[in-house]
């Protein structure tokens, strides 16, 4: 099987949606200018992204209210409506402040309620578990889901931070394949390589999503937060592995980043965090980068700090 290349649309698992290779995710979209936000929007589309991953938790983070960024993206969809066909709308629920997690069926339904409600839309094309809730029976939150979706409120359905198995026994109850898997990957957070849940989005084919794809920012340049841990030895070696190819293919490294997660084979989709449109649209760069194999390895093995077997 040849697969599409790496800078073009493809369909997201076994969906009918099509998604770019690289997101745009707003657990950092704030504020009260709807105008400047609006920018951030286009700036992710003029990008070539056409997937927007948000969350009904996104907000407290920022020191704003449960639904912020939700409600956000709502005012910018209220104030300029032809923006909306053009991507696919991704959002989470099931993270409930002080609880934490809750996937009971009256949760469900009323979390997807509010989040239609806060987008001020009437369908959100990609609805996730953003985590996932051990007092749930996966039978039970599978015939809700599959519910919410026979009503139209949501389309294809995703999970996030779910193990492979916790994946699996969800699927088990499901008439229809998850549509994808959302996890931390980054070049400094390597754990989905061995743990299972790359290999059963590859048997599968089921789509990835990577958030943080940039480490907390430690992979990125002139974000405070890389200074938390500037001599880790770990980090230190990723960012110098990682350096060399953005040197010799004239990118920084933050685009040197997305690009090697992004030629995995299960094709992972780096979700952009940043909030800045220079930097949005910078990523970009990444759909034109390729490691060769031993740069590719020079960058997990440093990622590991020890040799390969």
């Amino acid at each position: 099987m040849t697969a599409p290349p790496l800078n073009a649309p493809f369909a997201l698992g076994k969906t009918s949606l099509k998604v770019s290779p690289l997101a745009w995710g707003m657990w950092r979209f704030r504020g009260d200018d709807v105008a400047a936000a609006q920018g951030r929007v286009e700036a992710a589309l003029a990008a070539g992204m056409t997937l927007l991953d948000t969350a009904d938790i996104y907000g407290p983070d920022n020191g704003e209210p449960f639904g912020a960024a939700e409600a956000l993206l709502g005012r910018v969809l209220k104030a300029a409506p032809h923006l909306r066909d053009r991507f696919v709308l991704a959002s989470k629920g099931g993270i409930v402040m002080g609880t934490p997690y809750d996937s009971s069926p009256a949760y469900l339904t009323s979390a997807i309620d509010a989040s239609l409600t806060r987008l001020g839309v009437d369908h959100i094309d990609l609805w996730q578990i953003h985590r996932p809730d051990s007092l749930a029976h996966p039978a039970e939150v599978a015939e809700t889901l599959s519910g919410l979706r026979r009503a139209g409120k949501i389309g294809e359905i995703g999970v996030s931070n779910h193990t492979a198995a916790q994946t699996a026994a969800l699927q088990a109850h499901l008439t229809f394949p998850i549509a994808c898997i959302q996890i931390e990957f980054s070049p400094l957070a390597i754990g989905p390589l061995s743990d299972g849940v790359l290999d059963q989005a590859l048997a599968a084919g089921m789509g990835v999503l990577a958030w943080s794809p940039l480490a907390q920012g430690r992979l990125g340049e002139g974000d405070p937060r890389h200074a938390a841990a500037p001599t880790d030895p770990r980090a230190v070696a990723v960012r110098e592995a990682l350096d060399g190819v953005a040197r010799a293919k004239g990118v920084s490294r933050a685009v040197a980043a997305y690009a090697w997660l992004m030629q995995h084979p299960a094709r992972p989709i780096p979700i952009v965090g940043s909030q800045q449109p220079a930097r949005i649209a910078e990523a970009a760069q990444a759909l034109a980068v390729r490691f060769t194999r031993p740069e590719w390895y020079a960058v997990l093995t440093a990622a590991r700090g020890e040799p390969l077997p």
